[in-house]
């Protein structure tokens, strides 16, 4: 595990693995995850491409951050470990409260990125997802991550798999949702406090994108995919039949293609522009 200190004093921790002189991908995991929820994902990628997973602030080896949050403030913090690493531009993926950050980072850093993968995301806020959220911010405060439980991971997860392995999935919920109370609760109020203009501004990513989603998700429906893959220009929107919000490691086999089918097209796109360039 790496760290870079950033400007605000913060040391924020990151992973790198797979291939040393592969194109750069940074990983960015969402709301009580850190680096460990892209296991499933380790091998298929890293055998092409040189991953760089963070640890946002708040979570994993980060660990407390001074408070308020915001997805903006991750966004910085995850342009910081390109730096560190000397990555100028990267692919950059991000699962649903990283999808946002990801997005921050396609706007205000389109210089920085190669394209965008969109997991398990939105761009705007519903009323009742609000709702939702600040009911588990006030669960975990009076109870710790232990009081979301089931309810929690109904949300997260899709009947089918709950069914086969639902000792497993709580297990695994615990290892990764390890997180003191006050900072998931600071991770929650950063994606309530994110304004809803940041919709407004995809229009100007001009990389290429993909939207990923589960048709069972109920956290950020397929609708939100929708919309998104409609506001960003060369978007590509896939739905894994089946999968719901945790689809990374409901459905890791048909992400990993969907991912690496998406990210293959563009830099073979990319180095036919660069052909081209050299016989001009």
């Amino acid at each position: 595990m790496s760290e870079v200190v950033v400007d605000d004093g913060m040391t924020i921790h990151y992973d790198v693995f797979g291939r040393r002189e592969g194109i750069p991908l940074l990983m960015i995991q969402g709301l009580g995850t850190d680096s460990r929820g892209w296991a499933l994902q380790r091998l298929a990628l890293g055998r092409r491409y040189r991953c760089i997973t963070i640890d946002n602030r708040g979570a994993g080896r980060t660990g407390a951050a001074p408070e308020p949050y915001s997805l903006e403030r991750m966004a910085q913090d995850a342009i910081a470990v390109l730096d560190a690493e000397r990555v100028e531009r990267a692919h950059v993926m991000g699962a649903s409260m990283g999808g946002v950050i990801s997005q921050i980072i396609g706007v205000l850093h389109p210089e920085r990125t190669r394209s965008l993968v969109l997991a398990c995301t939105a761009c705007r806020h519903h009323e009742w997802r609000r709702e939702l959220l600040t009911e588990w911010a006030d669960a975990v405060s009076a109870g710790g991550t232990a009081a979301l439980g089931e309810e929690a991971l109904q949300w997260l997860v899709g009947p089918r798999l709950r069914r086969r392995f639902g000792l497993w999935l709580n297990l695994i919920a615990r290892v990764v949702l390890q997180q003191p109370p006050e900072q998931f609760v600071a991770q929650v109020h950063a994606i309530l406090d994110a304004p809803d203009s940041l919709r407004s501004e995809l229009n100007a990513v001009r990389v290429p994108v993909l939207v990923i989603t589960g048709s069972q998700d109920a956290l950020t429906p397929v609708g939100d995919a929708e919309e998104l893959a409609e506001l960003i220009p060369h978007a590509r929107l896939e739905v894994l039949s089946g999968a719901a919000h945790g689809l990374m490691a409901e459905a890791p086999n048909g992400f990993n293609e969907a991912v690496l089918r998406f990210l293959n097209d563009v830099d073979a796109a990319e180095r036919a522009v660069e052909t081209r360039a050299e016989s001009a």
